[in-house]
């Protein structure tokens, strides 16, 4: 470990300078550096198990050689499929320290997408977190010759499974490959270039095959450096690590904190993050919208579940709240009553949302989808900024708001280095070193996309005078009503999120004459709502969805968000679904994005009905 301990001393004397060339050589050094005792932690049964800076390091250049011992080689591909926890990290770090390529897959891809990703790459070697995810990938594994070795992180019961073997097993072969060959980690550290390929990412895909997307070892650095500059992150903050880390944002977030010295807490699942919130208590996160509307209903259902007096404090700290927050946001003036309201509303309501949330967090940082102004606003007034940010699998993390500069409604302003320009349609195009190198496998795809170095995106939108992005929609969303005007569904469907009877949304209508939208709603909010009525419901969700009080509950709160749209965006028409849009059910991607041409033909004749 010479090597590590030599780029830790030259770190401190000239941070820039002893940037490594690799990922690795940048995280772990650093690691070292902040030398912190919980860099890395994980929950077992109800203890938060710490993994310190110098066993976090070891763990890696352990892995990488038992891979060495097993014949990895630079530039070979080794797959990856595992929920968020500390051996996902280490496995990455491991696969990129012998200058092999990583290439991650979701825990909820589909079993066909698998099999396409590993053929289509041609991994050698995949890291399975368990035996319960194996049994979910195991068709897409039969008869991979060139799937040479299976690696579970848990050993338990894998014995018998062909090809298999343990991380543990693997660190153990490592570890005595260190102890004869002191130098072979640092000789292939030292080894690897800015432009050696760190990953192949595969991209959820929309619509057909997913796109592997090639990111070098300079796209990441050079992303960590420039967010790093651009955001206040230091070693006394403390992260939760939430979204999948075979996402591009969580992944680069975690180089990010990694550099930083930021103690990671690893979330096992979804479902624990409001817990693990209050236990870890931390100081910066990143998250996407979904969480913050979940959060949000479940604030306002609790406050508004109370009686008398302060189910009334409630709404009108929520109403003074969302007053205050938009009109500084937007430069007013803030009268002294409306301070003073602020304060009470501060006392009595807000303090619990930050209690909450942990009770220390400076922001968040929100990718993946717009989010709603309305949350924004309340979040903001409870004193727990969202920094909305942009980015892409093709180009890292591109831009996102500052603490003391953050505009609701724009993704902020783009990091350093990366360069942002509006085409004459209005399609956001990029220029960086983050861009990626290309399409594997695909050169036409990578030429359709790639000019004179400036990426296009796809996306829509506009730079205000400040230089702040705002995204309008994805270009292929738009879609063109029978009157000649262009709707951005996910704006509106941004709006309908924020009523309490909104699960999940998606507005439809191309060559219409009106958009309407297809809603799950929360099933739970609508029969309490129904319940207080005094109306008397079907219990199941196929006859509520057809429940014409049911429809008329959900459909006045959808025309009451959607008062301030133009004309021709208005919602009037509504169907509400019994079953959640699920990646299973083929209505959503891996990263939980919308298959919009799936739900058009899913979906047709419900669409028919509603315009007939």
């Amino acid at each position: 470990m010479a090597s590590i301990a030599a780029a830790k001393e030259e770190l401190g004397k000239n941070r820039e300078k002893a940037i490594a060339s690799s990922v690795p050589g940048l995280c772990l050094a650093a690691a070292l550096k902040h030398g912190k005792g919980d860099a890395l932690n994980h929950k077992m049964g109800s203890e938060w198990l710490n993994i310190s800076a110098d066993a976090f390091v070891d763990r890696v250049r352990n892995v990488a050689l038992g891979l060495a011992e097993f014949g990895v080689k630079p530039g070979d591909r080794i797959a990856l499929v595992s929920e968020n926890r500390p051996e996902w990290s280490i496995a990455d770090l491991a696969i990129l320290s012998l200058g092999a390529i990583n290439v991650p897959i979701y825990t909820t891809q589909a079993v066909d997408q698998i099999r396409y990703i590993l053929t289509d790459s041609g991994a050698r070697a995949i890291f399975v977190s368990n035996r319960k995810l194996f049994k979910h990938a195991q068709k897409a594994l039969e008869g991979l010759d060139f799937l040479e070795r299976l690696i579970f992180f848990e050993g338990q019961g894998v014995e018998q499974i062909e090809r298999s073997t343990t991380l543990e097993s693997l660190e153990k072969s490592g570890q005595e490959r260190a102890r004869h060959k002191p130098a072979a980690f640092d000789a292939y550290l030292k080894a690897i270039r800015p432009d050696d390929l760190a990953t192949i990412i595969y991209t959820s895909g929309t619509t057909g095959e997913p796109k592997g997307v090639m990111l070098t070892h300079a796209n990441f650095v050079s992303n960590v450096l420039a967010v790093s500059g651009g955001l206040p992150i230091s070693a006394t903050d403390v992260a939760l690590s939430v979204l999948p880390l075979s996402h591009i944002f969580e992944r680069t977030g975690f180089y990010i904190f990694c550099y930083n010295g930021v103690s990671v807490y690893y979330t096992a699942s979804f479902d624990q993050v409001g817990e693990n919130l209050r236990e870890v208590r931390p100081t910066v996160m990143t998250a996407v919208p979904r969480l913050f509307e979940k959060v949000y209903h479940r604030i306002v259902k609790k406050g508004l579940s109370q009686k008398g007096w302060k189910r009334r404090v409630f709404v009108k700290s929520l109403e003074v709240g969302q007053r205050y927050a938009e009109t500084k946001d937007k430069g007013g003036r803030v009268w002294p009553v409306l301070s003073l309201q602020q304060k009470m509303a501060n006392h009595l309501v807000f303090s619990k949302w930050r209690e909450g949330v942990g009770g220390r967090l400076r922001y968040f940082v929100s990718g993946g989808a717009p989010l709603s102004p309305v949350l924004s606003y309340a979040f903001l007034a409870a004193g727990i900024p969202i920094l909305q940010g942009y980015g892409a699998t093709e180009t890292c993390i591109v831009s996102a708001n500052r603490p003391e500069n953050n505009q609701v409604g724009s993704v902020g302003l783009p990091f350093a280095g990366i360069e942002v320009a509006i085409a004459e349609d209005g399609e956001i195009l990029l220029r960086g070193p983050n861009v990626m190198r290309g399409y594997y496998g695909h050169p036409e795809e990578t030429a359709a996309v790639l000019s004179n170095e400036w990426f296009a995106t796809g996306d829509v939108g506009h730079l205000d005078k400040g230089g702040r992005l705002y995204i309008t929609d994805r270009k292929k969303d738009l879609f063109k009503l029978s009157n000649g005007k262009y709707v951005a569904p996910q704006q509106i469907e941004s709006l309908l999120k924020q009523s309490e009877f909104v699960s999940q949304v998606v507005v439809v209508g191309a060559g219409r004459k009106q958009p309407a939208a297809l809603i799950v709603p929360e099933w739970e909010a609508v029969r309490q709502a129904l319940s207080a009525s005094g109306e008397e419901y079907p219990t199941g969700r196929n006859e509520l969805a057809s429940f014409a009080p049911a429809i008329k509950l959900v459909q006045s709160d959808v025309a009451l968000l959607t008062r301030e749209l133009a004309d021709y965006e208005r919602i009037r028409r509504i169907w509400l679904l019994p079953q959640e849009f699920s990646i299973d059910g083929g209505e959503l991607t891996p990263t939980l994005k919308v298959k919009r041409r799936v739900i058009d033909q899913k979906f047709g004749n419900i669409i028919d009905e509603l315009y007939s």
